[in-house]
């Protein structure tokens, strides 16, 4: 029976995942296998279930969230931030990690808000805008002539630098 005081054991372990305690994976949708992408999937839409309760969050986060690849993003670092914030060994250093977490929360609310989605009735986003012929060969020109990728390298606060050694080597 999980412990409901301990969130390592709050969501079941998928087949094939690390046992807590071990080192938590980065999610990286794209290149996981299928099923482990369906399983994964489950596993965070149980999460996301229990964020929207703890949190009331049921009018932030919609329930078509996993249709919107963004939000899907967001939700998958905040869930991977919350497994290492509770559920691994506390680092030195990261006595506020908890709170921390529950700010990092707060700031990515808005990107959680789906506006076209709030009635309840899934709106598909809108379609991606085709790149304009040459886009590419444009952006290869910029990168070869622009000075922003061609001037050598200068820090800004070189010649600050410069003037306070100087002055510190200064006669008096």
């Amino acid at each position: 029976m999980p412990d409901p005081m301990n969130p390592a054991d709050l969501w079941p372990v998928p087949p094939g995942s690390a046992p807590h305690g071990a080192e938590p994976q980065r999610w990286v949708w794209a290149a996981m296998e299928p099923p482990e992408r369906r399983i994964r999937m489950r596993e965070l839409g149980a999460w996301v279930d229990w964020l929207r309760t703890t949190f009331e969050l049921h009018n932030t986060i919609t329930h078509c969230w996993y249709r919107h690849s963004a939000v899907v993003e967001h939700l998958t670092a905040l869930y991977t931030g919350w497994i290492r914030t509770y559920a691994a060994e506390q680092e030195p250093g990261r006595e506020l990690a908890e709170a921390d977490w529950i700010n990092t929360l707060h700031a990515f609310t808005p990107r959680l808000q789906l506006a076209a989605c709030a009635t309840g009735t899934h709106q598909e986003p809108p379609m991606k805008v085709p790149p304009p012929a040459r886009s590419a060969e444009d952006f290869d020109l910029y990168l070869a002539l622009s000075e922003a990728t061609t001037a050598p390298p200068a820090h800004p606060a070189a010649a600050e630098l410069h003037r306070r050694a100087t002055e510190r080597n200064a006669p008096l």
